[in-house]
């Protein structure tokens, strides 16, 4: 983990976890459905999932609800604890683990899944692990939610005054970064996998304005990067924007790769 002056470090969400919890967007139904249909079973109840590096679960309770046995693995303690909170009307074992060791038994899992985590991990072993817990012909799935500003002034003004503050701003976690760029041809060439699917679809959310605000607190490598003083200074840029604003129209990205084991 990348150490830096301020109280926060890359890929620590400790500080994050109830702004995370309360504030991140859904990823988009239509992929959701399009991974489960790859199964072609009757019920999902008959997928078991595990979903690692769950966050707060806003990935994993979508699993839970359309009725897959689902697991969730987290290893920071705040984020697991505010994710366990969450009533869903099916139930989630949360256990604590890393992608690099799950501490899951192996050959078990029809569907591995990682929603905006797959970034911070270490690449080889994390493959190697999702092979061993899966079945064969298993499915691991990673997927990012990516904002799509270009349509709305709002957003773009909001994106160029994060952009004037830090100059030299690098997206870690965006599904639009570095990382996915040869992803496909990194999950075909790693040895563990036989195919790669690639999907995406947009959907849109309207927004509270504290949501708004709640969820760009949420992400941390925009914090590490900026600061506590200059991000102080954004977040009261947003407040003054949105200020006679019922709700944020936020459209989303959700961009997911399928690659079967």
């Amino acid at each position: 983990m990348t150490k830096n002056n301020n109280k926060l470090q890359y890929g620590d969400f400790s500080a994050l976890a109830a702004d995370y919890a309360m504030n991140r967007p859904a990823y988009s139904p239509f992929v959701l459905n399009a991974i489960l249909s790859l199964f072609h079973r009757d019920k999902c109840e008959d997928i078991s999932c595990v979903d690692v590096g769950a966050g707060t679960g806003t990935w994993t309770r979508m699993l839970a609800c359309k009725g897959c046995k689902t697991t969730a693995v987290e290893p920071n303690d705040e984020m697991r604890k505010h994710g366990s909170a969450f009533n869903c009307q099916h139930s989630i074992k949360w256990l604590k683990g890393s992608a690099e060791d799950t501490g899951l038994k192996s050959n078990t899992y029809d569907l591995v899944t990682m929603a905006s985590s797959f970034h911070w991990t270490d690449y080889d072993r994390t493959v190697s692990e999702f092979s061993r817990i899966l079945k064969q012909n298993g499915l691991f799935a990673a997927l990012w939610n990516t904002r799509v500003i270009d349509d709305n002034p709002l957003l773009v003004k909001i994106e160029n005054k994060f952009k004037e503050l830090v100059p030299d701003l690098k997206r870690v976690s965006s599904g639009r970064s570095n990382f996915c760029d040869n992803l496909t041809n990194r999950l075909m060439t790693c040895g563990k996998f036989k195919d790669v699917l690639y999907l995406e679809s947009h959907h849109t959310e309207l927004q509270t304005q504290e949501r708004f605000i709640g969820l760009w607190r949420s992400v941390n490598a925009l914090q590490v990067q900026a600061g506590e003083k200059k991000f102080g200074l954004f977040i009261r840029f947003i407040e003054e924007q949105t200020s006679n604003i019922e709700f944020i129209e936020a459209k989303y990205l959700t961009r997911s790769w399928v690659a079967v084991k």
